[in-house]
Protein backbone atom coordinates (compact mmCIF):
# COMPACT_ATOMS: atom_id res chain seq x y z
CA UNK A 1 0.00 0.00 0.00
CA UNK A 2 2.67 2.35 0.83
CA UNK A 3 4.29 1.61 -2.33
CA UNK A 4 1.43 2.26 -4.36
CA UNK A 5 0.76 5.64 -2.43
CA UNK A 6 4.28 6.54 -3.30
CA UNK A 7 3.79 5.67 -7.34
CA UNK A 8 0.74 7.67 -7.15
CA UNK A 9 2.28 10.45 -5.37
CA UNK A 10 5.31 10.21 -8.45
CA UNK A 11 3.17 10.62 -11.36
CA UNK A 12 0.87 13.15 -10.07
CA UNK A 13 -2.65 10.38 -9.92
CA UNK A 14 -4.75 13.72 -8.60
CA UNK A 15 -4.68 14.72 -12.10
CA UNK A 16 -5.88 12.11 -13.96
CA UNK A 17 -9.46 13.56 -14.75
CA UNK A 18 -8.08 15.74 -17.49
CA UNK A 19 -7.41 12.75 -19.35
CA UNK A 20 -10.29 10.81 -18.22
CA UNK A 21 -12.67 13.32 -19.07
CA UNK A 22 -11.89 13.86 -22.91
CA UNK A 23 -11.88 9.87 -23.49
CA UNK A 24 -15.04 9.76 -21.88
CA UNK A 25 -16.59 12.08 -23.65
CA UNK A 26 -15.31 10.66 -27.26
CA UNK A 27 -17.49 7.33 -25.85
CA UNK A 28 -20.39 9.43 -25.13
CA UNK A 29 -20.31 10.93 -28.56
CA UNK A 30 -20.33 7.93 -30.09
CA UNK A 31 -23.12 6.80 -27.80
CA UNK A 32 -25.16 9.57 -28.46
CA UNK A 33 -24.62 10.03 -32.46
CA UNK A 34 -24.39 7.14 -33.66
CA UNK A 35 -25.74 4.46 -30.53
CA UNK A 36 -22.98 2.60 -30.36
CA UNK A 37 -20.54 1.59 -26.94
CA UNK A 38 -18.52 -0.72 -26.75
CA UNK A 39 -17.68 -1.06 -23.01
CA UNK A 40 -14.60 -3.47 -23.58
CA UNK A 41 -12.82 -0.92 -25.93
CA UNK A 42 -13.56 1.77 -24.07
CA UNK A 43 -12.04 0.30 -20.74
CA UNK A 44 -9.18 -0.95 -22.52
CA UNK A 45 -8.95 2.90 -24.38
CA UNK A 46 -9.05 4.38 -21.14
CA UNK A 47 -6.60 2.46 -19.48
CA UNK A 48 -4.10 3.28 -22.13
CA UNK A 49 -5.07 6.85 -22.32
CA UNK A 50 -4.33 6.96 -18.27
CA UNK A 51 -1.22 5.53 -18.88
CA UNK A 52 -0.26 7.56 -21.25
CA UNK A 53 -1.00 10.88 -19.08
CA UNK A 54 0.79 9.17 -16.39
CA UNK A 55 3.88 8.41 -18.45
CA UNK A 56 3.87 12.08 -19.88
CA UNK A 57 3.51 13.09 -16.21
CA UNK A 58 6.77 11.25 -15.28
CA UNK A 59 8.77 11.81 -18.19
CA UNK A 60 8.69 15.45 -17.84
CA UNK A 61 9.78 15.01 -14.48
CA UNK A 62 12.71 12.93 -15.38
CA UNK A 63 13.54 15.98 -18.07
CA UNK A 64 12.95 18.72 -16.20
CA UNK A 65 14.73 17.52 -13.42
CA UNK A 66 17.92 16.67 -16.02
CA UNK A 67 17.59 19.61 -17.64
CA UNK A 68 18.20 21.70 -13.96
CA UNK A 69 14.68 22.96 -13.93
CA UNK A 70 13.66 21.59 -11.00
CA UNK A 71 17.04 22.50 -9.36
CA UNK A 72 16.19 25.94 -10.33
CA UNK A 73 12.45 25.98 -8.96
CA UNK A 74 13.82 24.81 -5.06
CA UNK A 75 16.54 27.49 -5.49
CA UNK A 76 14.14 30.61 -7.00
CA UNK A 77 12.62 31.75 -3.92
CA UNK A 78 9.60 33.01 -5.55
CA UNK A 79 8.94 30.08 -7.71
CA UNK A 80 6.59 27.17 -6.49
CA UNK A 81 7.53 24.49 -7.85
CA UNK A 82 4.86 21.94 -9.52
CA UNK A 83 6.48 19.02 -9.98
CA UNK A 84 6.34 15.64 -7.88
CA UNK A 85 9.86 16.18 -5.78
CA UNK A 86 10.67 12.79 -5.93
CA UNK A 87 13.98 13.28 -8.37
CA UNK A 88 14.82 17.17 -6.61
CA UNK A 89 13.86 16.12 -3.54
CA UNK A 90 16.31 12.59 -3.56
CA UNK A 91 13.08 10.50 -2.43
CA UNK A 92 13.48 8.08 -5.46
CA UNK A 93 16.45 7.68 -7.38
CA UNK A 94 16.72 8.47 -11.39
CA UNK A 95 16.98 4.90 -11.98
CA UNK A 96 13.93 3.44 -9.98
CA UNK A 97 11.86 6.51 -11.66
CA UNK A 98 12.89 5.75 -15.19
CA UNK A 99 11.64 2.37 -14.91
CA UNK A 100 8.52 3.08 -13.76
CA UNK A 101 7.74 5.71 -16.14
CA UNK A 102 8.52 3.24 -19.09
CA UNK A 103 6.19 0.72 -17.76
CA UNK A 104 3.65 3.18 -17.78
CA UNK A 105 4.89 3.56 -21.51
CA UNK A 106 4.77 0.11 -22.38
CA UNK A 107 1.29 -0.32 -20.59
CA UNK A 108 0.10 2.54 -23.22
CA UNK A 109 1.82 0.93 -25.95
CA UNK A 110 -0.18 -2.71 -25.52
CA UNK A 111 -3.24 -1.06 -24.91
CA UNK A 112 -3.43 0.46 -28.18
CA UNK A 113 -1.89 -1.91 -30.04
CA UNK A 114 -5.19 -4.06 -28.64
CA UNK A 115 -7.67 -1.72 -29.44
CA UNK A 116 -5.71 -0.94 -32.87
CA UNK A 117 -6.47 -5.14 -33.71
CA UNK A 118 -10.00 -4.38 -32.81
CA UNK A 119 -10.73 -0.95 -34.83
CA UNK A 120 -7.85 -0.32 -37.18
CA UNK A 121 -4.74 1.40 -36.76
CA UNK A 122 -5.79 4.68 -36.82
CA UNK A 123 -6.02 4.06 -33.20
CA UNK A 124 -2.49 3.25 -32.81
CA UNK A 125 -1.48 6.17 -34.80
CA UNK A 126 -3.27 8.78 -32.57
CA UNK A 127 -1.72 6.99 -29.37
CA UNK A 128 1.70 7.27 -31.64
CA UNK A 129 1.19 10.97 -31.50
CA UNK A 130 0.52 11.45 -28.35
CA UNK A 131 3.42 9.56 -27.08
CA UNK A 132 5.70 11.43 -29.48
CA UNK A 133 4.55 14.93 -28.02
CA UNK A 134 4.49 13.50 -24.23
CA UNK A 135 8.59 12.55 -24.76
CA UNK A 136 9.56 15.32 -27.15
CA UNK A 137 7.90 18.35 -25.20
CA UNK A 138 10.72 18.25 -22.68
CA UNK A 139 13.65 15.83 -24.00
CA UNK A 140 15.99 16.34 -26.63
CA UNK A 141 16.61 17.43 -29.46
CA UNK A 142 13.47 18.76 -29.67
CA UNK A 143 12.52 20.23 -25.95
CA UNK A 144 9.39 22.12 -27.72
CA UNK A 145 7.94 22.51 -24.49
CA UNK A 146 10.71 25.00 -23.84
CA UNK A 147 10.79 26.83 -26.45
CA UNK A 148 8.17 29.47 -26.25
CA UNK A 149 6.36 29.97 -29.25
CA UNK A 150 3.12 28.40 -28.62
CA UNK A 151 4.37 25.03 -29.24
CA UNK A 152 3.49 23.62 -25.47
CA UNK A 153 0.03 24.98 -25.93
CA UNK A 154 -0.56 23.40 -29.18
CA UNK A 155 0.72 19.71 -27.77
CA UNK A 156 -1.82 19.99 -24.63
CA UNK A 157 -4.75 21.14 -27.23
CA UNK A 158 -4.06 17.88 -29.09
CA UNK A 159 -3.10 15.72 -26.39
CA UNK A 160 -5.79 16.32 -23.78
CA UNK A 161 -8.31 17.68 -26.48
CA UNK A 162 -8.47 16.41 -29.79
CA UNK A 163 -6.37 12.94 -29.56
CA UNK A 164 -7.94 11.47 -27.05
CA UNK A 165 -12.21 13.08 -28.22
CA UNK A 166 -11.42 12.18 -31.75
CA UNK A 167 -9.42 8.49 -31.23
CA UNK A 168 -12.23 6.95 -28.42
CA UNK A 169 -14.77 7.84 -30.77
CA UNK A 170 -12.79 6.02 -33.84
CA UNK A 171 -12.16 2.87 -31.77
CA UNK A 172 -16.08 3.14 -30.93
CA UNK A 173 -17.58 3.88 -34.53
CA UNK A 174 -14.52 3.03 -36.71
CA UNK A 175 -14.77 6.89 -38.76
CA UNK A 176 -13.95 10.56 -38.04
CA UNK A 177 -16.33 13.20 -37.89
CA UNK A 178 -16.75 16.99 -37.48
CA UNK A 179 -18.73 16.34 -34.20
CA UNK A 180 -16.43 15.13 -32.30
CA UNK A 181 -13.38 17.14 -33.51
CA UNK A 182 -15.57 20.26 -32.37
CA UNK A 183 -16.22 18.38 -28.68
CA UNK A 184 -12.96 18.09 -28.24
CA UNK A 185 -12.46 21.98 -28.41
CA UNK A 186 -14.06 23.37 -25.16
CA UNK A 187 -12.54 20.31 -22.94
CA UNK A 188 -9.01 20.66 -24.58
CA UNK A 189 -8.87 24.28 -24.41
CA UNK A 190 -9.78 24.16 -20.92
CA UNK A 191 -6.84 21.28 -20.01
CA UNK A 192 -4.78 23.71 -22.22
CA UNK A 193 -5.58 27.59 -19.76
CA UNK A 194 -4.68 24.79 -16.84
CA UNK A 195 -1.28 24.06 -18.18
CA UNK A 196 -0.76 27.35 -19.07
CA UNK A 197 -2.09 29.15 -15.66
CA UNK A 198 0.84 26.77 -13.79
CA UNK A 199 3.57 28.65 -15.58
CA UNK A 200 2.94 31.65 -13.68
CA UNK A 201 3.71 29.66 -10.29
CA UNK A 202 7.27 29.25 -11.29
CA UNK A 203 8.05 31.56 -14.22
CA UNK A 204 11.03 33.15 -12.84
CA UNK A 205 12.77 30.09 -12.34
CA UNK A 206 11.83 28.62 -15.72
CA UNK A 207 13.49 32.15 -16.91
CA UNK A 208 16.52 31.44 -15.26
CA UNK A 209 16.95 27.55 -16.36
CA UNK A 210 16.68 28.37 -19.90
CA UNK A 211 12.90 26.90 -20.15
CA UNK A 212 11.27 30.06 -22.45
CA UNK A 213 7.47 29.63 -21.86
CA UNK A 214 5.11 32.22 -23.15
CA UNK A 215 4.81 33.78 -19.14
CA UNK A 216 8.85 33.85 -19.44
CA UNK A 217 8.99 35.17 -23.54
CA UNK A 218 5.60 38.06 -22.80
CA UNK A 219 5.94 38.67 -19.48
CA UNK A 220 3.36 38.36 -16.74
CA UNK A 221 1.09 41.09 -17.60
CA UNK A 222 0.78 39.77 -21.49
CA UNK A 223 0.31 35.99 -20.57
CA UNK A 224 -2.38 36.90 -18.11
CA UNK A 225 -4.70 38.42 -20.75
CA UNK A 226 -3.57 35.29 -22.88
CA UNK A 227 -5.19 33.19 -20.35
CA UNK A 228 -8.19 34.74 -19.89
CA UNK A 229 -8.31 34.84 -23.68
CA UNK A 230 -7.94 31.67 -23.53
CA UNK A 231 -10.85 30.88 -20.77
CA UNK A 232 -13.50 32.95 -23.13
CA UNK A 233 -12.83 31.20 -26.31
CA UNK A 234 -12.65 27.71 -24.33
CA UNK A 235 -16.51 28.92 -23.61
CA UNK A 236 -17.44 30.28 -26.66
CA UNK A 237 -16.30 27.05 -28.33
CA UNK A 238 -18.77 25.01 -26.12
CA UNK A 239 -21.40 27.56 -28.00
CA UNK A 240 -19.96 26.60 -31.11
CA UNK A 241 -20.52 22.73 -30.18
CA UNK A 242 -23.88 23.25 -29.28
CA UNK A 243 -25.41 25.36 -32.45
CA UNK A 244 -23.40 22.79 -34.38
CA UNK A 245 -25.28 19.79 -32.90
CA UNK A 246 -22.31 18.01 -31.35
CA UNK A 247 -24.07 18.90 -27.89
CA UNK A 248 -27.23 19.02 -26.96
CA UNK A 249 -28.56 22.89 -26.24
CA UNK A 250 -28.98 21.92 -22.62
CA UNK A 251 -25.32 20.95 -23.14
CA UNK A 252 -25.14 24.63 -22.22
CA UNK A 253 -25.74 24.63 -18.61
CA UNK A 254 -21.64 24.37 -18.69
CA UNK A 255 -21.21 28.03 -19.09
CA UNK A 256 -22.10 28.46 -15.28
CA UNK A 257 -18.65 26.56 -14.72
CA UNK A 258 -16.90 29.76 -15.61
CA UNK A 259 -18.13 32.18 -13.08
CA UNK A 260 -15.88 30.87 -10.58
CA UNK A 261 -13.16 30.85 -13.01
CA UNK A 262 -13.92 34.70 -13.50
CA UNK A 263 -14.16 35.76 -10.13
CA UNK A 264 -10.92 34.76 -9.89
CA UNK A 265 -9.36 37.03 -12.18
CA UNK A 266 -11.16 39.60 -11.19
CA UNK A 267 -9.01 39.44 -8.47
CA UNK A 268 -5.42 39.69 -10.25
CA UNK A 269 -3.05 42.50 -10.74
CA UNK A 270 -0.76 43.04 -13.43
CA UNK A 271 1.94 41.47 -11.53
CA UNK A 272 1.25 39.25 -8.86
CA UNK A 273 3.27 37.16 -6.32
CA UNK A 274 3.98 33.04 -7.50
CA UNK A 275 1.00 32.00 -4.77
CA UNK A 276 -1.48 34.61 -5.95
CA UNK A 277 -1.53 32.08 -9.24
CA UNK A 278 -2.90 29.54 -6.63
CA UNK A 279 -6.50 30.15 -6.67
CA UNK A 280 -6.21 30.89 -10.60
CA UNK A 281 -5.20 27.10 -10.86
CA UNK A 282 -7.34 25.67 -8.50
CA UNK A 283 -10.55 27.45 -10.48
CA UNK A 284 -8.61 26.31 -14.06
CA UNK A 285 -8.59 22.71 -12.93
CA UNK A 286 -12.41 23.07 -11.51
CA UNK A 287 -13.79 24.56 -14.54
CA UNK A 288 -11.91 22.14 -16.42
CA UNK A 289 -13.07 19.55 -14.60
CA UNK A 290 -16.88 20.57 -14.56
CA UNK A 291 -17.30 21.86 -17.97
CA UNK A 292 -16.63 18.66 -18.98
CA UNK A 293 -18.45 16.80 -16.54
CA UNK A 294 -21.29 18.59 -17.61
CA UNK A 295 -21.09 17.96 -21.52
CA UNK A 296 -20.32 14.37 -20.71
CA UNK A 297 -23.68 14.02 -18.83
CA UNK A 298 -26.01 16.21 -21.26
CA UNK A 299 -24.55 13.63 -24.12
CA UNK A 300 -25.24 10.61 -22.11
CA UNK A 301 -29.08 11.99 -21.65
CA UNK A 302 -29.13 12.55 -25.37
CA UNK A 303 -28.11 9.02 -26.13
CA UNK A 304 -30.49 7.59 -23.56
CA UNK A 305 -33.30 9.51 -24.92
CA UNK A 306 -32.47 8.38 -28.65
Amino acid sequence: MDKLKLWMKASRFRVLPVMVIPVVLGGLGAYAWDGVFHPGLFLITLLGAGAAHLFSNMINDLWDYRNGVDVAAKETAAAISTNSGFLAGGIMAQRTFAAATWSLFALAVACGVVVSLASGWWALAFGALGGAIAYFYVAPPLKFGYRGKGFSEIAILLSFGILPVMGTYYVQVEQFGYRPLLLSLPIGLLTTLVLFNHHFLHWQADRKSGKRTLVVVWGEKKALVFSKGLAVLAYVSLIVCATAGAVPWYALLALITAIPLLRVYGTMKDENESRAYLPLMGASLKASVRCGGLMGLALLVQGLLH
